[in-house]
């Protein structure tokens, strides 16, 4: 089916995410195909999974056996739209696992990884497959195709030959060996990293002990502890939600320095969620890997398909970087030394005192307390801040749906419309941390857009998950400056899936290489800090007062301060993927000895740790960013000259730079990613406005 074909009305628009899976969760009531999660049980997913797997294993059998010569149509179009029933359960099932799992949907997850590797690689190795769409890619230049459709068979080609189409029958075997092995240890490293978070509880009884913590903390602390059991206490454990107000405000610096070393030390204890040996297992299989496919190192392999191409392209962009950050957060930690050694003389700044020493010479430079911001950061007010920027880029509305059934009663889910009110898709928010939920925040596709055989256009169900601060008894969430930041960043991704508007889910929203996929995101985040979106969401929670045009200066004057530490912090954890995956060999590798080589080879200050320590680096040896953790500041370079765009113009609101914008994220992976960009701007990228944004040079 051509892309030309127009989003049809919500009459004729089916979100439906095949209604043979929704039976197995007891069925869905809503208009929009969404799942039932009020009805799914823990029992229900294995049973799903079989079914859904054996119903993909019969559609690859069609394909084959088809007599038929392969044709587009009959293989590299059918297999786009196999697998509907899988997705679907394998994206309800992991989203989940990840915002409200519990040890039986661990066990669960156990079991099912194995067999959906096995099934992944049962369709990638299949040699009858490949033959069929390696007859197709050869005849590409007189089929007549289209761009999306030639987009779609290289695309498949290429995923195929480099996930070992082209190996023989005993490096196949060999290859399906290493996939499942590498499934169940990237499985176990989240759960060792979610049971060392889970199993850490910090009880305070004395009051005195937290001096200098806002109130806010305080009370959520208090019911923290409540919750568990423990009146009159204050419970702390190692997210970031629990423990950076703690290294932000608390007086107490062995209290900072105890949950700092908490957060930072998990999976690296002498136990059983000890995560060293894992790293070890899943880089020396990732090296088989790469090799048995004719790459000399992981990174190798797993850039060949991405914006950067090689380990040399990213090694160089982020030296780039690193070096004005590095230099920067130099000059940082001598002012914070100067602030300690009037309350410690003699000491040496220390990572648990950066934070804190921060925040005071932020006060001092800018007169700007964070205490004094988050009243305003209402996290209701924030989310329509964000729908409100969607509108005005976008022409999208925002309408809450109080009916959907949902898997946590913290989830609240919208229905989005575009300006001629045709749907757009579903938005689930899931934003509060609970036991179960690993840290951080992301997005999820539980459906993907794309234009079915009968031309009906199956718009996407997005959810955008974080771990905020929870309303208390007396307060809304308040949110901090970063944590609004990650709100549009998150947001920014969801956009992203659900202005899609592409005919395969191939190559649909999200589907894109991870050194593109962070442009949307963090495009999103400059919004937040523009001062005619501040005052659409920053409004006080007592007073209903509009966020004053001196705060609005100071947070921008702001903006830049404490950047050298921010990116040495981030580039550092690039640097160390990296190092990690351009190995040849780890035969004799001691985990904890080879990243502080790795931080000593760059130049890390000891004032700073890397943001994530190898033991509970999830990026990289669980959600799939290994090779790929540079991505972030790699997408910052295009997102800083994307926004620029808009800046030039004098109108960050700017109509025609905007529906440029958004057609390059309807268009999903549908084109090459460099090509996308080039589209937009004219140009490649220039790296010189986050320089410049950030204050790593004038």
């Amino acid at each position: 089916m051509k892309k030309s074909i127009l989003i049809l009305t919500i009459a004729m628009t089916v979100i439906s995410c095949q209604k043979s899976t929704e039976s197995l969760f007891n069925g869905s009531n809503n208009p929009y195909g969404a799942p039932a999660f009020d009805k799914i049980k823990t029992s229900d997913y294995l049973p799903a999974f079989n079914q859904a797997i054996s119903a993909s294993e019969k559609e690859i059998a069609d394909i084959i056996n088809n007599p038929e010569e392969p044709t587009f149509e009959n293989t590299i179009e059918k297999l786009d739209r196999s697998g509907k029933q899988l997705d679907q359960v394998s994206a309800v099932f992991f989203n989940i696992l990840e915002a409200d799992g519990n040890d039986e949907l661990n066990t669960i997850a156990e079991k099912i990884s194995p067999l959906i590797s096995a099934h992944e690689d049962g369709i990638l190795l299949n040699s009858e497959l490949f033959e069929r769409i390696k007859a197709v890619y050869e005849q590409r230049d007189v089929l007549g195709l289209n761009a999306e459709q030639m987009r779609l068979l290289t695309e498949t080609y290429r995923t195929f030959t480099l996930n070992g189409a082209n190996l023989d029958d005993e490096s196949k075997e060999k290859l399906k060996d290493i996939n499942q092995k590498l499934s169940v240890l990237s499985l176990k490293f989240g759960q060792n990293v979610q049971e060392e978070t889970n199993r850490y509880e910090l009880f305070i009884t004395d009051e005195q002990e937290l001096k200098g913590l806002p109130e806010w903390v305080k009370q959520s602390a208090k019911e923290l502890a409540a919750e568990a059991g423990r009146q009159n206490a204050y419970k702390f454990y190692p997210t970031r939600t629990s423990f950076i107000p703690v290294l932000t405000y608390a007086d107490n610096r062995e209290l900072r320095k105890e949950l700092l070393m908490a957060y930072t030390t998990r999976g690296n204890h002498d136990n059983e969620y000890d995560n060293k040996q894992i790293i070890k297992q899943t880089l020396q299989l990732r090296q088989e890997k790469a090799q048995l496919l004719g790459f000399d190192t992981p990174a190798n392999y797993i850039l060949d398909n991405t914006m950067a191409h090689n380990s040399q392209t990213v090694d160089a962009f982020l030296q780039s970087v690193w070096q004005p950050a590095l230099e920067k957060a130099k000059k940082e930690a001598a002012e914070l030394q100067l602030m300690l050694q009037k309350d410690y003389p003699g000491e040496q700044l220390q990572p648990w005192d950066w934070w804190y020493y921060a925040e005071k010479l932020r006060k001092i430079k800018y007169d700007l307390d964070e205490e004094q911001l988050k009243p305003y950061f209402n996290l209701d007010n924030v989310r329509k801040g964000a729908f409100m920027v969607a509108e005005k880029l976008y022409g999208l509305k925002f309408e809450k749906l109080s009916d959907m059934p949902v898997y946590n009663k913290d989830v609240e889910v919208f229905k989005v419309t575009n300006e001629d009110n045709q749907l757009v898709g579903i938005l689930y928010t899931d934003y509060f941390p609970r036991a179960g939920k690993r840290p951080g925040a992301w997005m999820e596709n539980i459906c993907p857009q794309y234009i079915d055989e009968n031309g009906i256009d199956h718009r996407p169900i997005i959810i955008n998950v974080g771990n905020f601060t929870k309303p208390t008894a007396t307060t809304p969430s308040l949110l901090s400056m970063d944590d609004v930041e990650t709100l549009f960043h998150e947001f920014g991704h969801a956009l992203h899936g659900l202005l899609s508007n592409t005919t395969y889910k191939t190559l649909s929203g999200t589907n894109v290489p991870r050194d593109f996929v962070e442009l949307p995101s963090q495009f999103m985040e400059n919004y937040c800090y523009e001062p005619e979106v501040i005052k659409t969401y920053a409004i006080h929670y007592q007073t209903g007062e509009v966020i004053p045009d001196s705060l609005i200066a100071k947070i921008n004057a702001a903006a830049k301060f404490n950047q050298g530490f921010v990116k040495t912090e981030l580039l550092s954890a690039s640097i160390l993927d990296m190092d990690y995956h351009e190995l040849k060999s780890v035969d004799n590798l001691n985990v904890n000895e080879f990243e502080q080589t790795s931080m000593e080879k760059m130049g890390m200050i000891p004032q700073i740790i890397v943001r994530y320590r190898s033991t509970f680096f999830n990026h990289i040896f669980m959600t799939g960013y290994e090779a790929g953790y540079y991505s972030y500041t790699w997408s910052a370079v295009l997102d800083s000259d994307a926004f620029y765009a808009f800046k030039e113009t004098g109108d960050i609101f700017n109509p025609q730079v905007a529906q440029k914008f958004k057609h390059m994220l309807q268009q999903g992976g549908t084109k090459d990613a460099q090509e996308l960009y080039n589209e937009f701007r004219g140009k490649p990228a220039d790296p010189k406005y986050l320089l410049i944004k950030t204050g790593l040079i004038e």
